[in-house]
């Protein structure tokens, strides 16, 4: 019992510690390279990512220094897709995703992000577009720590195509996974859309 107890310490504190550098690897991105980035991943992620007419497609709206994926949402819904964004419905609770459309009001949702209003239908997603402080070259991502996206994914009905959305500067070698933490199916970069193969062991596609 105590050495499952330190080793979920040891656990937690390599994570604790891989976030720190995390968020001051990301915190070092330029101004101007960060509008540079935010482009280039919409424009790889809508040549390098199959999205059908009829899927629906869960965004986030972007805070502190992640990827702006405002030109991605911009470039969808000019697309006519159906898009969601999530809501912060209490500190262990998973996050409810309401559809949004172009024109109507967004409100703060905690964590500084905004969401659609009460009113807006929620949605189950076909895409997951997810944030993340890193990743690694198996597909493992690095979050903030509270267990959000965790929770939604195992609270929906059907498990949705998992794409991390990311600067290229936020990979690590390694990231510690714990059983619940739900490996990423693409991550899109600047540089590209990265396809991370299964099983976890197996050999990753390069970048396209």
């Amino acid at each position: 019992m105590q050495s499952s107890f330190l080793t979920d310490i040891a656990f937690e504190a390599e994570k604790a510690l891989l976030r720190d550098r995390a968020r001051a690897q990301r915190a070092r991105i330029s101004t101007g390279d960060r509008a540079a980035a935010a482009r280039a991943a919409a424009s790889h992620f809508g040549e390098g990512v199959e999205v059908p007419p009829d899927a629906v497609v869960a965004l986030y709206w972007p805070i502190r220094d992640e990827i702006d994926c405002r030109p991605l949402l911009a470039r969808l819904m000019d697309g006519g897709q159906a898009v969601c964004l999530p809501v912060v419905e209490g500190d262990d609770a998973p996050l409810l995703l309401r559809l949004w459309e172009a024109g109507t009001p967004l409100y703060p949702s905690g964590f500084g992000t905004l969401a659609p209003v009460e009113t807006a239908p929620v949605a189950v997603p076909d895409i997951m577009v997810i944030p993340l402080l890193g990743f690694d070259r198996m597909g493992t991502r690095l979050g903030y720590g509270r267990g959000y996206y965790d929770r939604t994914i195992a609270n929906l009905p059907r498990r949705p195509l998992l794409v991390g959305y990311a600067f290229a500067a936020q990979e690590v070698p390694a990231i510690p996974r714990a059983p619940h933490d739900v490996p990423l199916d693409l991550i899109v970069t600047e540089h590209g859309v990265r396809r991370f193969a299964r099983p976890a062991d197996a050999e990753p596609e390069p970048s396209s």
